[in-house]
């Protein structure tokens, strides 16, 4: 067989090789990107922490009712919101003002003095008006019609989950997540930081911090007990 015969040969050979494979090579790849959703896998994990971040994932401070007063024995104990608003006031977020408020006991009441907060023009554009959920140290699921938020997560990847289990009758798991996180931009400055440390960690952790959230198996697949 002349040489140039013979390398033409090879080539349709090649070629009619190819044509074979690469349809069974297409099937493959369209099967392991389309996973049943029942499957506890990579694909419907993510589909599913993206669903649940894209509803719950704002960070906010646990300041849903304004005005907020300060007492001035809030301040001598430096509870919580007498450290952290005047941080937000310093930054135009809240202003103060000086109110006068009853407080009762058993066996009294009396009229006192209080600093009081209320939202800036600026600081409502941070206050969401939405269902806001938290759960509480005995494990009750507190709700509130909105907060006043500090950042937004977003998936950054999944990184694992725990072997599915029966749950009165319904799979469940715990799915391990890094983050994306896009703050507000008054959460850079370093007095916030200082008077809301979590937030601050949540900042610094992005991308390298695992969080968790527990997914049951249901009708749609693997949903956020969340949601």
């Amino acid at each position: 067989m002349p040489l140039r015969h013979a390398m033409k040969t090879q080539r349709m050979t090649k070629m009619m090789t190819m044509h074979k494979t690469m349809p069974a090579l297409l099937c493959l790849a369209a099967l392991a990107a389309c996973s049943p959703r029942n499957d506890a896998s990579q694909e419907n994990f993510t589909a599913g922490m993206k669903a649940y971040l894209a509803r719950r994932g704002d960070l906010c401070l646990a300041k849903s009712s304004w005005p907020i007063d300060v007492t001035q024995r809030e301040i001598e104990a430096g509870a919580r919101n007498a450290v952290q608003m005047p941080a937000l006031e310093k930054l135009g977020l809240v202003r103060s003002s000086v109110a006068s408020v009853e407080v009762k006991d058993e066996e009294r009441s009396a009229t006192v003095k209080v600093l009081r907060y209320d939202l800036t023009e600026a600081g409502r554009t941070y206050y969401l008006t939405k269902e806001m959920r938290s759960q509480a140290s005995d494990g009750s699921v507190k709700t509130r019609p909105g907060d006043f938020c500090a950042a937004r997560l977003s998936l950054d990847k999944v990184t694992g989950w725990e072997p599915p289990r029966d749950v009165n009758g319904q799979q469940e798991t715990v799915v391990s997540f890094t983050y994306k996180i896009d703050p507000a931009p008054w959460v850079r400055d370093a007095g916030i930081q200082k008077v809301f440390p979590v937030v601050a960690r949540m900042v610094q952790g992005a991308g390298t911090v695992q969080l968790q959230e527990a997914f049951r198996l249901g009708p749609d697949g693997w949903v956020a007990k969340d949601l």
